[in-house]
């Protein structure tokens, strides 16, 4: 795959239409990822690809893989899931750690059939209804001595798939069989690593991966992606980031998460990167945080990229003596980072932090904030190259009524060689593309003179805490379970390190009774999603409701951001009083009046304590 010039600036939207001058197909004489990954082993044959720490020992001893050995290891899982019965249109599910094994299985998969990395912490009924909809025939999954919870997943789960063709367990191998259970690295030992035996001919527009989304009730929907997908958005990020074969990364986010297995795998390895695996649990390990910035001068990380949370968390922890000019630049995304964070993390790490916006429909970004420009904290950048952005109006069913005018706040919709085909299960299509193929993101923003995109709010209902797309419907209906719920509503409350933190509201039947705590253990007990349990339930005597009688969640929002605001300000040397609203450029804004105090000092005081929040706010005095 040809690599992006990186004398090729990124200034804004006028160099992105002046790289797009290069005709598609300049990036697409690779057919496939597994090609274009073989191009970059050749080229980069003896450079290091892989680096993997062991567990609890982030800075100590470690097992390299060269891109030459990456590409066998590629090869050897190809052939391991042919041997094993895979066939065109079946699926290699993964429940896998961030690991080198998570990797083979990625590669191996794409290049043979369908890959499908599954969240390990989902429900297991979960986890069976994704396999059954991505077709799946092979899984590979940790084994009892590695991860005993999971096991018993995989358990059920070849209970219930009969059609299972073969499962392979990383570990000891103490519960293979010999049959359908096998050992991961005794069977892929086995395989020739020079070639894949009887290589289909597969294209640009064949499907290489499943992957779900998160958050929703039931069975999550699934995402397909083909090569030319994954290939263009190769291209775009190299260019985007300037990424080359001198860049070292962590590998913190899973492989089951979209900036984790694209931005962090297939994106990197196509350019030569070197990636290091620093903890099976990635950012979630207490280690990996601590050590951050030592662990950047260890192994000259080059790329500062993470979600919003991990950002928040590695304010926390002081740089001290480590250098680390290595550095070159951060990238951000998954969820909304707060002003002040991204002004926080840009002044401790010395390098500029470019935040983006994506989704797994659009195999994760779309848009970037341009690294060769000032920053225009708040925004989202502009698009990436070959993907079209657009802010529309729609009526009521969802159709399409008019383009926004420039600054106008509409639903953002997407176009271009990125954007998924449509949803495997059918049934969640309706609505998903508005017309002529424009993915409807369900995000409320405004697109600026310049092609700058400001994000304003969501059309569509969910939740986002951490990077974790929540429906309420996951917390709502185990509510509505309880014998003396009437009524309830879920709903995201800021907050200043997740970005959002998921509340209900309940309003109960008359005559009945329930404690907020009995509330809170009867829906832990159902709820699905670990990310999904509410932090807080509150009792209501009238849910607020429409005309139609619909709960009306603006007023539960504006309710809990001014709850929340209120406590952040509570000791202020100043009245105030907060009042929410909706602005025309941002949305839903808190507007703190204030009176009687030093205006510059307050104002201060104001924003360095709400800007940690990625709610717009706003100060006025009251004279």
């Amino acid at each position: 795959m040809q690599t992006p010039k990186l004398d090729v600036p990124f200034r804004g939207l006028d160099d992105v239409v002046q790289f797009e001058q290069e005709p598609l197909d300049t990036w697409l004489h690779h057919k496939t990822i597994y090609k274009a990954f073989c191009d970059a082993a050749r080229k980069f044959a003896n450079k290091t690809a892989l680096v993997v720490q062991a567990y609890g020992d982030p800075l100590g001893e470690s097992v390299s893989y060269s891109y030459s050995d990456l590409l066998a290891r590629t090869n050897q899982a190809g052939n391991m899931f042919l041997s094993a019965g895979l066939e065109d249109g079946e699926t290699v599910s993964a429940l896998l750690p961030q690991s080198a094994e998570a990797f083979f299985t990625l590669l191996g998969a794409e290049s043979v059939g369908i890959v499908n990395a599954v969240n390990p912490m989902l429900a297991q009924m979960h986890i069976h209804g994704i396999m059954r909809a991505a077709n799946t025939k092979i899984l590979v999954a940790p084994g009892p001595d590695q991860n005993p919870e999971i096991w018993e997943k995989v358990c059920y789960l070849i209970d219930h798939m009969p059609d299972l063709k073969a499962v392979f367990v990383t570990g000891d191998g103490s519960v293979c069989d010999g049959e359908k259970i096998r050992s991961f690295s005794d069977e892929l030992a086995k395989q020739p690593s020079d070639k894949i035996a009887n290589l289909r001919l597969r294209g640009l527009d064949d499907m290489i991966g499943y992957y779900h989304t998160g958050g929703t009730t039931g069975v999550p929907k699934l995402v397909p992606h083909t090569n030319r997908m994954q290939l263009i958005q190769a291209t775009s990020t190299a260019y985007i980031v300037g990424q080359t074969e001198k860049d070292k990364v962590i590998a913190g986010l899973p492989l089951f998460h979209i900036s984790g297995s694209v931005i962090g795998g297939i994106v990197p390895l196509l350019a030569g990167v070197t990636i290091h695996i620093i903890s099976p649990l990635g950012y979630r390990d207490p280690l990996l945080i601590g050590n951050y910035w030592r662990l950047i001068e260890k192994f000259g990380i080059t790329i500062l990229g993470t979600v919003p949370t991990v950002l928040s968390a590695l304010l926390n922890i002081p740089v001290g003596g480590a250098d680390i000019s290595s550095l070159r630049i951060g990238i951000t995304g998954g969820s909304a980072t707060p002003v002040e964070v991204l002004k926080a993390i840009t002044e401790l790490s010395g390098v500029p932090m470019m935040e983006g916006y994506g989704m797994t429909e659009v195999a994760s970004y779309s848009t970037f904030m341009p690294r060769d420009a000032a920053p225009r904290f708040g925004s989202i950048g502009v698009r990436q190259p070959y993907t079209q952005i657009k802010a529309v109006h729609l009526d009521n069913k969802g159709d399409f009524l008019r383009d926004a005018d420039t600054d106008e706040i509409g639903v953002i919709v997407m176009k271009g060689a990125c954007i998924m085909p449509g949803y495997v299960q059918e049934q969640h299509n309706k609505n998903a593309f508005v017309a002529d193929g424009w993915l409807n993101s369900g995000d409320l923003g405004r697109i600026d003179n310049d092609g700058y995109i400001w994000l304003t709010g969501r059309a569509k209902d969910l939740i986002i805490r951490s990077g974790h797309n929540l429906d309420p419907a996951l917390i709502e209906e185990p509510l509505h379970e309880h014998p003396s719920v009437e009524l309830a509503a879920a709903i995201g409350r800021p907050d200043n390190y997740t970005g959002e933190m998921p509340i209900a509201y309940v309003q109960l039947k008359p005559g009945m009774t329930a404690t907020v705590e009995e509330l809170k253990d009867f829906a832990r007990e159902r709820i699905t999603e670990r990310a999904a349990n509410p932090a807080e339930i509150h009792l209501l005597e009238t849910m607020p409701l429409t005309g139609v009688g619909k709960i009306f969640k603006p007023a539960l929002r504006e309710m809990a951001a001014r709850e929340v605001f209120d406590a952040v300000l509570a000791d202020l040397d100043a009245d105030f009083e907060i009042k929410m609203d909706n602005s025309p450029a941002y949305g839903l804004t808190a507007y703190v009046y204030v009176q009687g105090a030093e205006r510059k000092d307050i104002a201060s005081e104001i924003t360095h304590r709400l800007g940690a929040f990625t709610l717009h706010h706003e100060v006025k005095w009251v004279t």
